[in-house]
């Protein structure tokens, strides 16, 4: 064949598979043009052409190999093909002999269904048969079950549980065997047992089902008494427990056998008894608490309530442990069947209780009850009663809302009688104020009275209660203690400025003749109450501040208020003393006879005499004020101007008086040093300071010193100096000009800590005298 007659051969199958498949002339022009690419990369240059033998030798290899597996798959797919047309010819033929068979058990059937209807009659006599002979061994069952009815009652009656329950057995028994047979007889005649039949078995049979329900209702009342006479005769409530058992046995066998059979359960199965036993056993619990007297519940009568209930559930729980478990078979687990229904009948008869309106007392009777009793050892303590109440997982008897919200009310419940306790406290205080003789004083001889003792032992008291319940406790307790004793404080200086505007009103009132000692017991009081608060302070937990949302008390800052506020009231009596005999001062009576300095020295020893009867460090503050306001109410009569020097003997004069009164009341207030701290800037040191200023002889020596008086002293103004230079009555108006520009100039800024002395003394203002348009004047 030649090479053309090849390729047109060649060319024709191609052809056809192009026709049939599509893909294959679409595949082979890929190949082409990636042989082509593959080619046109290997041999792009002449040299590479020598190595086409071995490229083609390869490619005949690979092709050959290709051909080879191609040819062995085919191989193998006809033998798989031949093999299942080989069994399709067998089941062929098997099929024609069943076929067969068939056909020829057909007409067998044909030829004896004559036969079977001559059988028809003979059926009906053995059904006939069947329900005659049921009938006839059934008629002595029959015939005694009315008997056994009335027996079984009086059994039941007489409580011989056991007994009568083995009898009703023996007719449930029957009852359920009659139906059995008249329903599988039914069924042999071809159809289902007729409600007439069983309504006639049923009614029958109604004694049975009143059986059920006597026996049912004498077992639960052996369950439900079983607390109370398991001592004297447990007899009856084994006998029950051994029936609740029978009859879960007969459940469990019933539903065994006939699940999955067409026999159905007899009338009333399963019975379930083993629940009812619990339920029962529950409601004799319930019972049980319910037979607590809740007389005199309220009240005092609380606590004895709890009591009889610890007594009672421990009593209880003693039966059950002792004598009742071993009654019971040992899954029964009766004592933790026991606690769960306690611990269910305490959950609410407590939250009932919280739900009262109760007192402080009785809210603590509860929680005491509830957070030390409950758990005690001598309750739910018990390491055998532990273990089992954690099998039966309880948890609190009351929540922790629960817990909380009693808390809450025991708080506000104290609170309110705290309060109370407070106001008639500062009543009585406000009361021995006016009493007509002095305070008392204590083992130290400070004044004090009663509110303080009162106060603090009834916060203190209440926080030793509250400890007892929990610390948490104690601390909203001394929280709450504190806000109250912020609101007396506050009521209390009130009080007080009411006793200052009536002491002003009639100083002359013999019930005020001991106003200044009671101002004095009332800072002594403060000071009490400061460590008393303090103390309760330390008391609280470093985490009981953050557990409350309100602004935290701030007694303390009420406290130093009310500090202030008598500190500032003894000052105002003792500038009321020290009125009349002011005036007197720096005048001419004065510069010659040195009067009313003495008398002024002794109203102020009378004071401080009494500041003695003060608690530090309030004695010490109230000495200092005394100080203060001496040399400020010296200092502002100096301003009034009541005496000008005319010459320089009157400036010594009045600059060695100035120095002596200053000696005098270095002599009085000798005593503060060494009681407490000393003030940074002493008052007392401005009196020699202003008499060496008057008696300078220079007076250009003016400047230097008014320099030096307002680097010591920053707060003396123009005014104050220019007064002085009035005194001296020898400063010309160049001098005074300088001296005043220069404390302009060089006025320094208070420094910190600095406490004013000229700022509370106001210099009155100048008077100028009439005189005419003189030349001189001009």
């Amino acid at each position: 064949m030649s090479a053309g007659d090849q390729k047109n051969g060649g060319d024709k199958p191609e052809v056809a598979v192009a026709e049939v498949w599509p893909e294959v002339e679409r595949a082979e022009c890929l190949a082409r043009g990636a042989a082509l690419k593959w080619a046109s990369g290997v041999f792009c240059r002449p040299e590479h052409l020598e190595r086409l033998s071995q490229y083609k030798k390869r490619e005949s290899q690979r092709t050959s190999s290709v051909h080879t597996r191609l040819k062995s798959m085919v191989q193998s797919y006809l033998e798989g093909v031949g093999w299942g047309l080989e069994q399709l010819r067998e089941a062929r033929v098997e099929l024609k002999e069943v076929s067969h068979a068939l056909r020829k058990a057909g007409l067998e059937s044909n030829r004896n269904g004559d036969g079977v209807k001559s059988l028809e009659r003979l059926r009906e006599v053995s059904v006939n048969h069947c329900q005659l002979l049921a009938a006839v061994s059934n008629l002595p069952r029959l015939y005694s079950v009315r008997s056994m009815v009335l027996e079984t009652e009086r059994l039941v009656e007489s409580r011989r549980l056991l007994e009568a329950h083995a009898r009703l057995m023996d007719l449930e028994c029957w009852q359920d065997d009659i139906l059995w047979q008249l329903q599988g007889a039914a069924g042999t005649a071809g159809g289902a047992l007729s409600p007439e039949d069983q309504e006639l078995v049923t009614k029958y049979f109604s004694g049975v089902g009143q059986l059920v329900e006597a026996l049912g209702k004498e077992l639960w009342a052996v369950v439900s008494s079983a607390l109370a006479l398991a001592r004297q005769n447990p007899t009856p409530f084994v006998s029950a427990v051994r029936i609740v058992e029978r009859e879960e046995a007969l459940d469990r066998a019933l539903l065994e056998e006939r699940g999955g059979s067409s026999r159905p359960l007899p009338l009333g199965r399963p019975r379930c008894w083993r629940a009812c036993f619990f339920q029962v056993l529950d409601e004799a619990v319930s019972a049980r608490f319910r037979s607590v007297s809740y007389l005199h519940t309220r009240g005092p009568g609380l606590a004895g309530h709890l009591s009889a209930l610890q007594h009672g559930i421990m009593a209880d729980l003693a039966t059950v442990r002792h004598l009742l478990e071993h009654c019971v078979p040992p899954h029964y687990r009766l004592t933790g069947a026991y606690l769960r229904a306690s611990h269910r009948c305490l959950h609410a008869h407590l939250a009932q209780v919280s739900s009262w309106d109760l007192e402080s007392g009785e809210i603590f009777a509860v929680l005491n009850w509830v957070l030390h009793i409950y758990n005690s050892p001598d309750m739910m303590g018990q390491p055998e009663l532990v273990a089992e109440m954690e099998k039966e997982e309880l948890g609190p008897i009351i929540s922790t809302e629960g817990l909380e919200q009693l808390q809450n009310k025991y708080v506000q419940s104290v609170r309110k009688s705290v309060s109370e306790w407070m106001h008639k406290a500062l009543q009585v205080e406000l009361q021995d104020w006016q009493r007509d003789q002095e305070p008392d004083t204590d083992h130290e001889g400070f004044y004090q009275t009663s509110l303080p003792t009162i106060i603090t032992q009834m916060l203190e008291e209440n926080a030793r209660v509250a400890l007892m319940i929990g610390v948490s406790l104690r601390d909203q307790t001394i929280q709450m203690g504190l806000y109250e004793m912020e609101n007396l404080l506050n009521r209390f200086r009130e009080a007080l400025v009411e006793f200052g505007k009536e002491h002003r009103r009639n100083p002359s009132n013999n019930n005020n003749k001991f106003y200044l000692h009671y101002l004095l017991a009332s800072i002594s009081n403060c000071i009490i109450l400061k460590k008393s608060t303090e103390s309760l302070q330390q008391q609280q937990s470093s985490r009981s501040a953050a557990q409350f949302s309100r602004t935290p008390p701030n007694p303390l800052a009420a406290l130093d208020r009310a500090v202030r506020r008598a500190c500032r009231l003894v000052m105002d009596q003792l500038l009321l003393d020290l009125q009349p005999l002011l005036p007197g001062l720096l005048t001419r009576p004065w510069l010659v006879q040195g009067d009313p300095t003495p008398k002024l020295c002794r109203v102020l020893e009378r004071h401080l005499e009494l500041y003695g009867r003060v608690r530090p460090p309030c004695r010490q503050r109230l000495q200092e004020e005394a100080q203060w306001l001496m040399v400020v109410e010296y200092v502002r009569a100096l301003m009034q101007k009541r005496l000008v020097c005319r010459s320089g003997e009157e400036r010594r004069l009045l600059a060695q008086q100035m120095v002596q009164d200053d000696q005098q009341f270095r002599e009085i207030f000798h005593g503060l040093e060494g009681e407490g701290s000393v003030p940074e800037v002493n008052p007392l040191a401005l009196l020699p300071v202003l008499a060496d200023f008057i008696q300078l002889k220079d007076p250009g020596m003016l400047p230097l010193e008014v320099s030096g008086l307002a680097t010591k002293y920053p707060d003396i103004s123009e005014e104050h100096v220019s007064v002085l230079l009035d005194i001296r009555g020898d400063v010309s108006r160049d001098t005074r000009g300088t001296v005043l520009d220069l404390l302009e100039q060089s006025a320094p800024p208070l420094p910190a800590g600095y406490r004013p002395i000229f700022t509370d003394i106001l210099v009155p203002p100048s008077t100028m005298a009439f005189c005419l348009p003189t030349a001189k004047c001009a």
